[in-house]
């Protein structure tokens, strides 16, 4: 199971590309709100209903967890006590964590990002604690995948599928939805 986590003020394209990628390759991928409300508004006011509250899974049966950006989305993301207890667990132990634009600050702020490479929006560098910061926009070291913004979502979603394993299905999507 994918989990996406959305908060007030998320970059749509972010949050909707990783869905869309990983529901293409046939993974059970679920939007959640951190809120109280079904209904997330996004950074550019796109109203998106999220599949499921924080309060109603179980994170315990995660393949990924998924961080977009936006301001003040991560912010908020950032904020969410349950989320950032669940985000630390799950890279604790070796498991997937995903995060892009500003949303690498959490992990950065999290102590996820020591000694790892990362990259995240312009500007944030600083809240990447302890990482080296890449030149590369879409980076994956061990179990962490951070992406540098909302230009390479699509890249960022086909990475999370390799770093689950799904490099095919990587490749068949990359082909099918890029015409050169």
């Amino acid at each position: 199971m994918i989990y996406i986590f959305l908060a007030d003020g998320f970059e749509e394209i972010e949050a909707l590309t990783p869905v869309d990628v990983f529901r293409r390759a046939g993974l059970d991928t679920v939007t959640v709100s951190i809120s109280d409300s079904y209904t997330v508004i996004g950074s550019h006011n796109i109203a998106v209903a999220a599949d499921k509250l924080l309060s109603e899974v179980d994170l315990a049966d995660a393949d990924l967890l998924l961080l977009p950006g936006g301001m003040p989305g991560a912010r908020h993301l950032g904020a969410c006590t349950p989320l950032r207890d669940a985000v630390s667990a799950h890279a604790g132990a070796g498991k997937p964590v995903a995060a892009i634009c500003a949303a690498p600050s959490v992990l950065g702020a999290l102590g996820l990002l020591r000694g790892k490479e990362a990259i995240c929006y312009p500007g944030f560098e600083d809240a990447l604690i302890g990482a080296t910061i890449s030149e590369k926009k879409v980076v994956r070291d061990g179990n962490i995948v951070t992406a540098a913004g909302m230009g390479v979502a699509l890249d960022f979603a086909l990475e999370c599928l390799c770093l689950l394993g799904r490099d095919s299905d990587a490749a068949r999507i990359r082909t099918s939805v890029i015409a050169e």
